[in-house]
């Protein structure tokens, strides 16, 4: 049996499915890609059990074939070809050879038969009334996971977190991420569904799904176990989290009074400065808040060094002392770098604080929440 492909098409088509194989795992058989040849359509998959990349694209080929494929080696060998046609065929005795003009390459093959079954979402009409469906561009789904994706739990004993919250309600489409120190709640209000429904995507999927989004327009659709992200001729499918997302609403405050207005940039800088001055587990750095000026120290005794700034800002409350976490506050800086001016929304010294862009956007809302750690006085 053989067909034929261009390197370079089929170099792209690889290197989009590439992240979906594990490079460690007991199941050596994920390692592979797996080819299915089906009327002139080559699908390739890959997967790693929790997630599911597949790509698609037409070939000449003389009869259908399902066979398993060495995913790291194929792509290598793939990626180092210069514009070429690669002549494949597969041979009875469990050998691919590869052909171009100037070299042949053979590869061990396996039977699909000892291939994990690939999720599929069935979209035809005796299934859709179990799956939801919509449809965004890619640069915006892209946009909305990676502001908010930064945020979610590493932590195995809050599986619930490990993953990113897909809320559809009444205004839009919400994403949520925490890991109980910082929250971040982004609400896409050009997507109106009538789902009313949550789903948590898990971060390996998220990860992936970062990498390979661009501006083409995304298919989403959702079941309650699955969700499929489709882009034309590829395709990710991932399980869903099957827990109950925590109340993120009840643990953003209503009461903080205290308006903080600060160029990002300007306090960005300070604090990566402090962060050599707060290398300890806590990595505490103070900020003394008065009318137009806010202090920011740090020090780190174990090593008898210390640094301090003062950046001009725009302050409506009572003068107040509060201290942060500097790596969790340097990540909500850096995901909301793109905002000229930010505002901190204070109450007290042990009160969760929110940060919001000072530009409101007419499509989406952002809100950041940071809790505090205690100082020492």
């Amino acid at each position: 049996m053989e067909f034929k492909l261009n390197s370079k098409e089929l170099e792209k088509h690889l290197s989009k499915i590439i992240p979906g194989v594990p490079t460690k795992t007991p199941m050596t058989i994920l390692e592979n890609f797996l080819f299915e040849i089906t009327d002139g359509l080559l699908t390739i998959y890959a997967t790693d059990l929790e997630i599911s990349l597949q790509t698609s694209l037409n070939v000449i080929s003389d009869s259908n074939i399902k066979i398993v494929v060495p995913a790291h080696l194929l792509f290598n060998v793939v990626k180092t070809l210069k514009d070429t046609t690669i002549q494949f065929k597969v041979q009875d005795n469990g050998k691919l050879l590869l052909s171009t003009n100037t070299g042949k390459y053979t590869l061990s093959y396996l039977e699909a038969t000892e291939f994990p079954e690939i999720p599929s979402i069935k979209t035809d009409e005796q299934n859709t009334k179990d799956i939801n469906e919509f449809t965004i561009q890619g640069n915006e789904l892209k946009e909305s996971i990676d502001k908010t994706s930064f945020a979610m739990s590493r932590e195995e004993m809050r599986p619930a977190m490990m993953g990113t919250l897909f809320e559809f309600d009444d205004d839009g489409l919400r994403f949520v991420a925490t890991d109980g120190h910082k929250l971040v709640n982004l609400l896409n209000k050009k997507i109106a569904t009538k789902i009313n429904q949550q789903y948590i995507v898990p971060e390996r999927a998220i990860s992936v799904l970062s990498k390979i989004l661009d501006e083409r327009e995304v298919k989403v659709y959702l079941s309650k176990t699955h969700v499929s992200f489709r882009l034309s001729e590829l395709q990710l499918i991932t399980r869903v989290i099957g827990q109950k997302y925590p109340d993120y609403a009840s643990v953003i405050p209503v009461e903080n009074e205290f308006s903080l207005k600060i160029n990002t940039k300007e306090l960005s800088d300070a604090i990566k400065r402090m962060m050599l001055f707060s290398v300890s587990s806590i990595r505490k750095v103070k900020f003394s808040i008065k009318k137009d000026v806010v202090n920011i120290s740090a020090e780190e005794a174990s090593i008898g060094a210390s640094g301090e700034e003062n950046v001009p800002c725009e302050y409506s409350g009572d003068d107040l002392e509060i201290g942060f976490n500097s790596a969790f506050l340097n990540d909500i800086l850096n995901h909301i770098s793109a905002e000229n001016e930010i505002v901190f929304k204070l109450h007290s010294p042990t009160k969760a604080v929110i940060v919001v862009p000072v530009e409101k956007k007419d499509n989406y809302d952002l809100t950041m929440l940071l809790m505090p750690v205690r100082l020492n006085n």
